[in-house]
């Protein structure tokens, strides 16, 4: 390389000589065989023309330039340089005996600036070429391989490896896979071995120095996932995942860049609520459907899903127009005119405006999500909670009675069972409304009924996510404070599906399956950020705030319960309920809502809902650098 870089002149002196002497002998080719003899016995004219070209390369500089930054500009030197050759040589041997043709120069002239040209140009390609290459393995040495363990010995593992293997520039070095298969055990994949099964993980983990985890089974229940990233979750490792069998088939010529990091929705290991499409689509399909609340994360979905079911017209209700923009921009890319869309911005607390919406539309069917649902907000704007929840439900139902709407389905939560807040008790209220509602009125009133919903605005799981990203601490209010979790896409599949099978006065509940401890929720969060809790991110308890309780409910003890054909949803019986005395309460609860009363509005909500009841004062309990709630490294502070 020394050697190139000290006689760089003379070499491409030499290399543009023997390109010259190429475009003379290919001109002589094309010119015929009796000029190429004539010429050959002129063997003093191909001196002549190598010592023009080179004397004309170098009064134009081509041998100063620095190839690998040229621009067109010096490409074009190249053509000046020829030319400028091929008009001295033509007029110097002209003068000469040796007779050349105009053509013979014309030929030469094209025939050097092509190769002069094409010389060039390959060798900034070579540079560039030469210098990917040389980045791309700096980048590949600066790649730090982690330890990895492959849960999974299956195809996904085989066609896994292979790709790892095939780009080394992934950062994954795998050193064992476990099965649970004993046929697969010792067993070879790629070359790596089967060390163990599920329950080895955490004694493999420690033994190979495992940093990630990787979940390769793409046929497998999700309560057996859920099962096995458990046994995971007892490691410090990174967990990730391989896609789901569809993105898995359209990715797996790559599939090692598509790794993901697992979910919390993979932990908790729920089997998604199946409804019979047919169903919701004769219910929906054809007919004008309102959502109120439409813009929230409960209604969203709700319109998203209604929209895939071809309803006659869908109408979007809500009072905050960033978040129904947001969800009418998104329809109109997905259908465009193939949804008749409204949007109506309004608040359900406004009789005036939400008479002229129904009177306008019309709606057959609708689902009311529209509601103040922040608990300890609630708790300090007692008198808003009802104007919102309680009367904006209120309203709604009588314009759906007065306007001819088929189905009202009503949103509620597990907070309305024996409420320890404004908030369930607002809410249990607006399920007394719509089963009274429902025996005075043409139109079929039911409530829905479940737990949190992961990812909904202001839920527990964003909150997490954004002290996790600032570093901590990730707030608990309770060491022993548990929550039913489902998804929004579930949530609203059941709320559908409600609205497909009522007759009227139903509350309508999920099967939530099994209590999520939220301390644990915390835990899995922070490790599936890559963290360890209590040693980069520490879990700090507060204590539990108005109005909260360590354990939700889903039914009231005098409701009973009747299964229904889906298996995952249940029906509580409506209740007994004088509704000449509760329409009377209704109408003072107004009274002293309007006068922004919040002693009076508390007063009297307990009345109108005999199982709402205040919780006593809480103890305020702080656990600080929390590793495991039953350790000795507790610091508690009681106020």
């Amino acid at each position: 390389m020394e050697v190139i870089k000290k006689y760089r002149y003379t070499i491409l002196m030499g290399l543009d000589a023997v390109q010259v002497l190429i475009s003379c002998f290919i001109v002589f080719l094309l010119l015929g065989s009796s000029f190429a003899t004539k010429a050959e016995l002129t063997l003093s004219t191909l001196v002549v023309l190598v010592g023009v070209h080179t004397l004309c390369f170098m009064s134009f500089h081509l041998y100063k330039i620095i190839w690998r930054y040229a621009t067109v500009r010096q490409l074009i030197k190249c053509a000046f340089s020829a030319f400028a050759a091929e008009s001295i040589l033509f007029l110097l041997l002209t003068v000469c005996t040796q007779k050349l043709p105009a053509l013979f120069f014309v030929l030469e002239f094209f025939l050097v600036t092509f190769l002069l040209i094409i010389s060039r140009m390959a060798y900034i390609l070579m540079r560039a070429y030469r210098a990917d290459i040389q980045k791309k393995m700096e980048e590949d040495k600066q790649i730090e391989k982690s330890r990895t363990l492959i849960v999974g010995a299956g195809e996904a593992t085989k066609i896994l490896l292979n790709d790892i293997y095939k780009n080394s520039h992934v950062a994954y070095e795998p050193v064992c896979l476990v099965d649970d298969e004993l046929s697969k055990q010792k067993r070879t994949v790629h070359g790596v071995k089967v060390q163990g099964k599920i329950e080895d993980i955490p004694k493999l983990c420690e033994k190979y120095d495992v940093k990630i985890i990787i979940f390769s089974i793409l046929s497998i229940d999700s309560q057996r996932k859920k099962e096995i990233l458990h046994v995971c979750s007892k490691t410090n490792c990174v967990i990730k995942k391989v896609p789901n069998y569809k993105e898995f088939v359209e990715k797996k010529e790559n599939i090692s860049r598509n790794i993901q990091n697992i979910s919390i929705h993979d932990l908790l290991g729920r089997e998604p609520v199946k409804i019979e499409n047919k169903r919701l689509l004769d219910f929906i399909g054809g007919r004008v459907v309102m959502v109120t609340g439409g813009g929230g994360s409960i209604g969203s979905e709700l319109c998203r899903q209604i929209a895939a079911l071809h309803p006659r017209q869908l109408i979007i209700l809500d009072i905050y127009e960033n978040n129904a923009y947001s969800i009418q921009q998104e329809l109109i890319r997905k259908y465009g005119t193939d949804l008749d869309l409204k949007v109506e911005i309004a608040s359900v607390r406004d009789k005036n405006k939400l008479e002229v919406v129904f009177k306008k539309y019309r709606p057959e069917v609708v689902y009311h999500a529209a509601a103040h649902k922040h608990v300890p907000l609630m708790e300090n704007s007692p008198e808003e909670a009802v104007k919102n929840n309680v009367f904006g439900t209120y309203h709604t139902a009588k314009f759906a009675s007065k306007y001819g709407v088929k189905r009202f389905v009503l949103v509620s939560t597990d907070k309305a069972v024996n409420p320890t807040n404004i908030m369930g008790a607002t809410k249990r209220c607006c399920e007394m409304i719509v089963q009274a509602m429902d025996t005075i009125c043409k139109t079929e009133f039911v409530a829905v009924r479940f737990g949190n919903v992961l990812g909904s605005n202001g839920s527990v799981i964003p909150l997490f996510e954004q002290q996790i990203a600032a570093g901590g601490p990730v707030t608990v209010t309770h060491p022993d404070i548990i929550r039913y979790f489902m998804t929004i896409p579930e949530a609203a599949q059941l709320l559908l599906a409600a609205g497909s099978m009522a007759k009227g006065g139903e509350i309508f509940i999920l099967d939530m399956g099994d209590p999520v401890k939220i301390t644990d929720l915390a835990k899995n969060l922070i490790k599936l950020s890559g963290y360890v809790p209590g040693r980069d991110i520490e879990i700090k308890f507060i204590g539990l705030r108005p109005g909260e309780k360590l354990f939700e409910e889903l039914l009231l003890n005098e409701e009973g319960i009747q299964k229904t054909a889906t298996s995952q949803i249940y029906i509580g019986s409506p209740l007994h309920m004088d509704q000449e005395k509760f329409f009377r309460q209704i109408s003072e609860l107004k009274v002293v809502a309007e006068k922004n009363d919040s002693r009076e509005v508390c007063k009297l909500l307990a009345k109108i809902v005999p199982t709402y009841h205040q919780p006593k004062e809480q103890f305020h309990v702080t656990y600080k650098n929390l590793e495991d709630n039953e350790g000795d490294n507790k610091d508690r502070v009681l106020a």
